[in-house]
C-alpha cells in the first residue's frame, strides 16, 4: 500500500508542527521518520493515521484519499511507545480484541491469535496477563495486535524506547525479520539515528516541521542534502554504519 503525504500543515496554537510537508512511501517499504524533539515526526505519524486533522494537504493510501476518513475506517496498525496493552484482558485476549469488536467467528479469531502468537515468538504465553510479560514480549503482544486485523498499513511510535539498549537491539533485528515476512507498508518514529539506519529502507529527515530529506540509508549517509542533515548525521557517519542488505528504491 504506497502512501502520498502531499502538502501537509497542521499547527497546534501558533507552533507550526508541520508546514508544507510532502512525501511518498512505497509499498511495503519500512520507513523511518527521524528527528530531533519537536521536529515533527510524531505529528506526520499520527496525520497518517487519521488522529490528527491536517489543516490543509492530503493524505492517500493507493489511490484512496483518506485525509477525511476517521482513523477506525482507515485500516491501520497503530503501536504506541507504552503498549497500550488492557491489563485486565490476557495475551490472547488482547490479540483478538480487534477482531472480537469486528464479530469474526470464534474459529476465525483462534486461529488468527495462535497465528501471531507463534510468528511473534510468544508461543505458550496466550494465557498470561500482560504485567507478567517483559517488556519486550508486552511490545510484541502490542506488534501482534495491530497486526490481526491485516492492516494494510502499519505504524509504530517510538516502538522501543522504553526498553533497555539490549533488548531495543534484539528487537529491531526482529522487526526487521518480521517485515520481511508479512510485507505491509510500515512507518515508524524514533528519535534514535542507529536503529533508523539499522532497521528501515529509508529514512525521512525532518526538522522544525519540514522534510530535510528522504532517502536510502546510505545516500543520507554518504549524500546528506544539507548542512542539517550532515551536521545531523554526522556522528553516525564517523561510526561507518555497513548497511548489510541492498538499497531499496525510494519514491521521491
Amino acid at each position: 500500500m504506497k502512501i502520498s503525504v502531499s502538502h501537509i500543515s497542521k499547527a497546534f496554537g501558533d507552533f507550526p508542527a508541520l508546514n508544507n510537508v510532502s512525501v511518498n512511501i512505497a509499498s511495503n517499504a519500512l520507513v523511518a521518520l527521524l528527528g530531533p524533539s519537536g521536529s515533527g515526526k510524531t505529528t506526520l505519524l499520527r496525520v497518517i493515521a487519521g488522529l490528527e486533522m491536517p489543516e490543509r494537504g492530503s493524505v492517500i493510501f493507493g489511490d484512496e484519499d483518506v485525509t477525511e476518513l476517521a482513523v477506525q475506517k482507515r485500516n491501520i496498525g497503530f503501536v504506541f511507545q507504552n503498549y497500550a496493552l488492557f491489563p485486565h484482558m490476557s495475551v490472547a485476549a488482547n490479540i483478538g480484541f480487534g477482531l472480537r469488536v469486528r464479530n469474526e467467528k470464534k474459529s476465525v479469531i483462534l486461529e488468527r491469535v495462535e497465528e501471531l502468537l507463534s510468528r511473534m515468538q510468544l508461543d505458550g504465553l496466550g494465557h498470561r496477563m500482560p504485567a507478567e510479560l517483559s517488556g519486550g514480549q508486552q511490545q510484541r503482544v502490542a506488534l501482534a495486535r495491530a497486526l490481526a486485523m491485516r492492516p494494510r498499513v502499519l505504524l509504530l511510535d517510538e516502538p522501543f524506547g522504553s526498553l533497555d539498549a539490549k533488548v531495543r537491539k534484539d528487537l529491531r533485528q526482529w522487526l526487521r525479520t518480521l517485515h520481511s515476512e508479512i510485507h505491509v507498508t510500515t512507518v515508524f518514529v524514533t528519535h534514535d539515528q542507529e536503529e533508523a539506519f539499522e532497521v528501515a529502507d529509508s529514512v525521512v529527515i525532518l526538522n522544525d516541521g519540514q522534510i530535510e530529506q528522504h532517502g536510502s540509508v546510505p545516500d543520507i549517509l554518504h549524500h546528506p542534502s544539507n548542512e542539517f542533515v550532515r551536521d545531523f548525521v554526522g556522528r553516525q557517519s564517523a561510526r561507518e554504519i555497513r548497511v548489510s542488505r541492498a538499497p531499496a528504491t525510494v519514491t521521491m
